[in-house]
């Protein structure tokens, strides 16, 4: 193997400027966020609608034509094997290159997809094949985006905004997990191929304005391009993540405490058995969610947490795994939104630090890979809460399932906190560097 890359000099930000300089050359007046930040945020604003809405879209249309539930399964299985099987060649990418250029690749792949299945749901299908074939090519461009666009905010951020740049992406995300979806539903009942013209024009203006950010001057990978060295980049990636407590333990918190929580999963049988409530009701539910998710992001945009980050970490997953109890005991309504409310902003807080801690603790030029990797891990970790908590609650029982899920991330916690030490004594984002490897972390 080739000799492992050396990591970003912590004193030393972007092409060789030191911390100061940085700030002068990229932060506007008053520490305001510069404009290409703004245009990026801006673009992954129209990028998340695009692909809210055509989600929804897409259910709504296999729906129509098989009326089967395990159809909609395939339909996540369809763009998460691309992203699982790509991860490694796509992260390389996503460090060799311009991230913007990898990103905007991506984004025009997307558009096309978005093209095709708007013809396919203008035709008039009887079959789900060619839906299924257009999302497995749409995800192939979600693994080639996601980790060069889950970049790219860290590194335009100037020094001492990072935090602000993270809160606010995430609050573009959360609004438009609610634009997106909202807006779509009701085009879809309009006209059913409306939905994907909505997706059009949101990959349109995602890469119109992508065209505008300014170059980060990141160091990019150097070693020789060609698979062989993708895969040895590859492993490179993982061995620095292995090396690295705390970038290693908040993958992993993050990643068990959704596998054990994953109890929103079965919110329709909650409503339906806990809390005799009908299918509006129940549309309540899924809604307290992304609205205690925006208002929190919202929040953190404007106050982020700035001291004792790993406590506060673990904390939050804490209360997320105690809210999740409270959501499988209660047989009240209001009792039963609240702990919603309560559980997205707790994740909210955890994704936040999560965002933050994962790419100040990677180095410049592997951003791409170990984000590409943490994307695998956290997305099939969602798939597989899901799938976990409905073969619990076909085991145990509905009530089961949901509280042993809690308990299972409160265990989580405790177990993280005793084998990740250095996360837990984290205390402000600044004392987060990337470590050189062949060194004690």
């Amino acid at each position: 193997m080739d000799e492992p890359e050396q990591p970003v000099d912590p004193t030393v930000d972007r092409a060789g400027q030191t911390a100061a300089d940085a700030t002068v050359d990229l932060a506007g007046p008053d520490g305001r966020l510069p404009f290409g930040v703004r245009l990026l945020i801006a673009a992954l604003f129209a990028t998340s609608m695009a692909n809210r809405a055509q989600l929804v879209a897409l259910g709504l249309l296999v729906f129509d034509i098989t009326g089967e539930e395990l159809d909609l399964g395939l339909l996540g299985l369809a763009e998460f094997l691309p992203i699982f099987l790509l991860a490694p060649f796509t992260g390389t990418m996503a460090d060799r290159y311009d991230r913007r250029i990898v990103a905007a690749v991506g984004l025009v792949i997307e558009l096309a997809v978005a093209a095709g299945l708007f013809l396919v749901a203008r035709g008039e299908p009887t079959t789900i094949t060619p839906v299924l074939a257009l999302v497995l090519v749409f995800g192939v461009a979600r693994a080639i985006t996601t980790p060069a666009s889950r970049a790219l905010p860290i590194d335009l951020a100037p020094p001492g905004l990072v935090e602000r740049v993270v809160a606010l992406r995430s609050v573009s995300f959360q609004s438009a997990g609610i634009v997106g979806p909202l807006i779509a539903g009701l085009l879809f009942a309009v006209d059913r191929s409306l939905p994907f013209v909505l997706s059009l024009v949101g990959f349109a203006i995602a890469i119109g304005l992508l065209a505008f950010v300014p170059a980060t001057g990141v160091r990019q990978l150097a070693s020789e391009a060609g698979p062989g060295q993708a895969i040895r980049d590859a492993i490179e990636g993982l061995r620095y993540m292995r090396r690295t407590p705390v970038l290693l333990g908040a993958i992993t918190l993050d990643l068990f405490a959704v596998l054990f929580g994953g109890a929103v999963a079965l919110l329709p049988a909650i409503g339906e058995k806990r809390l005799g409530v009908d299918e509006a009701a129940v549309g309540f539910l899924y809604s307290a969610i992304g609205v205690g998710a925006l208002i929190t992001a919202a929040v953190l945009s404007v106050r982020p947490v700035r001291r004792h980050i790993g406590l506060v970490l673990f904390g939050v997953v804490s209360v997320f795994g105690l809210a999740t109890i409270v959501l499988g005991l209660t047989t009240s309504y209001a009792v039963a939104l609240v702990a919603l409310l309560v559980l997205s902003a707790a994740d909210a807080v955890s994704v936040f630090i999560r965002a933050t801690i994962v790419p100040l603790a990677t180095p410049e030029e592997m951003r791409g890979r170990v984000l590409a990797v943490e994307s695998v891990f956290i997305g099939g970790s969602n798939e597989l809460g899901a799938l976990e908590s409905g073969l619990t609650a076909a085991w145990f029982g509905l009530v089961t399932a949901v509280v042993l899920g809690g308990f299972g991330t409160l265990a989580v916690v405790g177990v993280s906190m005793l084998a990740f030490p250095a996360l837990r004594r984290v205390d402000r984002f600044e004392d987060v560097r990337p470590v050189r490897l062949g060194t004690d972390p």
